[in-house]
């Protein structure tokens, strides 16, 4: 046998010239039955085979990418320390000032103004018997002033009067049964407390028009307690001026949301303003706040000292990832053989691509902060099994890195910058509360949209009744109709039949408030909507709205006016209702909400004009 020896291996290939030479570029098994199971089970008395797989998948090839051991780290946590509110005429913030330290950020977010009358119809009843007991209590703790029976002089000085149910302007506490009972059960015998609480609140003495007779400094000193009682009880907004009546409040009566901005202190000088643009209550976190480059609150305290830490990191685990041993035993809670996704779906692809082929490459560290905080990074160092240092900088760091990337926990910028990640934000810890109470809606309306009428209706499902309590707003106006009907239309006549009538307009129910679409001032094109009313089928007056929501500046005599936007196919529902949490301290704060979710799509009201009706009469 003569031994050849090829010189051009490649052109001897590529030519035929030795048919007997063959290249393998595949491993596979090769049973000898047709069942091709028990050579893909890669059992362990297969050693060869599994090495030639170690072989095929690269895991004999040696890398310099050494595993972290230990991380070194310097991160500044600084406490939001002042507060804005972001509302007020003619976009102009509202007033600045220090944020609580013994309050949760959503209290100081949400709290709005406790309402105490509709126009000149006085409600919360509720609240007003609650401030006269305590001030009933407050003399009865002295012996001096139980034994003269101030109590019943302030009784009669600050009486609960009792309504009049030939009155239409006492509709509100006649109409319905049960407030018209609890009204005649307190009436006359126990004190409207908020008036007394007004009257206090206003510079003047609790022993004012009261013969006090040598008591009088006795009383004045119990006024205080009263009012900082009721003030500790339930958090309202602060800061109210007559050109803003509503104070700090943060709720944006014209967009339906939250908003307001917080500032902290930064450890290279000055402070990061965070504002949340859209916050529609509920839960407050770190996704609802954007930063507002070159924007201030007033200055903060100066940064608190870097907190300094050396950590060992871990690797991240999670169900189903890949293992790095070929013969290792994976996971089966989660299969991601039975993700389809299609050719266009990116993100699942991506996130595939992320869990399996990168799934090894990525270590957490530990890192406790403190709670309500904005924690910012200074300096990351790591230390590998081969004794290399390396220092760790951002991802989107460095010369010529694009911006247009996704990133999670990293918030965005306003103004000329929005929807780009900004630079050093740092990560917000809200000065919030893990769990909060919420208490039955005493409102609840739903915004929709009746293509049929078109028209945007403002339907108010549950209504705040005089007492305090929630009342379902259907129920409600039918018993104020029906106390309408009865007290302007006694013994009216029967109106005259005819086979056929001429119906200029039907009803809507009461609870019913439309908006019209009306142009914004100075454009042609954009439309917002306006508050109307619809006339009553009692007297034709118009019907006014009976919840705070939708009596926005009613009594002011002033539109109310939402942006058209706001208002989507599906609908918008806000509930107003009294939250209740503890802070860490162990303080109780209760306050009252706004909280805006979406609807349930597109309603009919039914109405339509210009009807021709047929009589039911027999006989006719």
């Amino acid at each position: 046998m003569t031994e050849t020896r090829i010189q051009d291996l490649p052109g001897a290939m590529s030519r035929r010239d030795h048919p007997t030479v063959g290249v393998w570029n595949r491993l596979e098994g090769r049973p000898r039955t047709t069942d091709f199971g028990r050579a893909l089970r890669v059992e362990v008395r297969d050693p060869l085979w599994m090495l030639a797989r170690q072989w095929q998948l690269g895991e004999f090839r040696g890398t310099d990418g050494g595993s972290p051991v230990t991380a070194t780290y310097s991160v500044t946590a600084s406490p939001p320390g002042r507060f804005r509110s972001d509302t007020g005429p003619d976009e102009v913030p509202g007033p600045t000032g220090p944020l609580p330290p013994d309050r949760p950020l959503e209290s100081v977010a949400e709290r709005r103004p406790l309402p105490f009358a509709f126009g000149a119809e006085p409600i919360s009843f509720d609240l007003r018997l609650a401030l006269g007991r305590r001030w009933l209590k407050l003399l009865a703790r002295s012996s001096e002033l139980r034994s003269r029976r101030f109590g019943e002089r302030y009784v009669e000085l600050y009486p609960i009067a009792l309504p009049d149910p030939a009155n239409p302007a006492d509709s509100a506490r006649v109409a319905h049964p049960e407030v018209w009972a609890a009204t005649q059960a307190v009436a006359g015998r126990r004190l409207d407390g908020y008036l007394l609480y007004l009257h206090l609140k206003g510079g003047g003495h609790a022993a004012d028009g009261i013969d006090a007779r040598g008591q009088r400094n006795e009383l004045n000193a119990l006024g205080p307690r009263l009012t900082g009682w009721f003030d500790d009880l339930i958090d309202q907004p602060s800061g109210a001026t007559p050109q803003r009546p509503e104070g700090d409040s943060t709720w944006d009566s014209r967009r339906l949301e939250h908003r307001f901005s917080v500032s902290a202190a930064v450890p290279a000088g000055g402070e990061q303003v965070l504002t949340a643009p859209e916050y529609p209550g509920g839960e407050l976190d770190w996704h609802a706040f954007s930063v507002t480059p070159d924007a201030t609150l007033g200055g903060t305290a100066p940064a608190p000292a870097p907190i300094n830490r050396t950590v060992f990191p871990s690797p991240v685990r999670f169900s189903g990832m890949p293992l790095p041993r070929w013969w290792a035993v994976e996971d089966g809670r989660t299969n991601f053989a039975a993700v389809t996704p299609d050719s266009t779906d990116l993100a699942r692809l991506i996130f595939l691509e992320f869990a399996l082929v990168y799934s090894n490459d990525w270590y957490q560290l530990p890192c406790d902060l403190p709670a309500g905080t904005l924690a910012s990074i200074q300096g990351l160092a790591v230390t590998d099994v081969f004794g290399h240092r390396r220092w760790i900088t951002p991802a989107e760091s460095g010369v010529g890195q694009s911006r247009q990337h996704w990133s999670m926990y990293t918030l965005n910028s306003l103004g000329s910058h929005a929807d780009e990640p900004a630079d050093d934000a740092g990560l917000l810890l809200p000065p919030g509360t893990p769990k909060v109470a919420t208490g039955p809606a005493l409102e609840d309306v739903v915004l929709v949209r009746d293509e049929s009428a078109n028209l945007v209706w403002g339907v108010e499902q549950t209504v705040r009744q005089a007492t305090g309590e929630g009342r379902n707003g259907d129920e409600a106006a039918a018993e104020t109709l029906a106390f309408r009907r009865r007290l302007h239309l006694p013994d009216s006549p029967d109106a005259p039949h005819a086979p056929v009538a001429y119906q200029v307009m039907n009803s809507v129910p009461e609870n019913w408030i439309p908006f019209i679409p009306v142009h914004v001032p100075g454009d042609n094109r954009a439309v917002q909507l306006q508050r109307a009313a619809m006339p009553s089928e009692v007297d034709a007056k118009p019907v006014r709205p009976r919840t705070t929501l939708l009596r926005e500046g009613l009594d002011a005599g002033c539109p109310y006016f939402v942006n058209e936007e706001e208002v989507p196919r599906s609908g918008t529902r806000l509930t107003v209702a009294y939250n209740r949490t503890r802070t860490r301290t162990g303080r109780v704060v209760l306050w009252l909400s706004v909280h805006r979710t979406t609807g349930r799509g597109e309603r009919s009201s039914g109405l339509s004009f210009d009807l021709l009706t047929t009589s039911t009469e027999p006989g006719t």
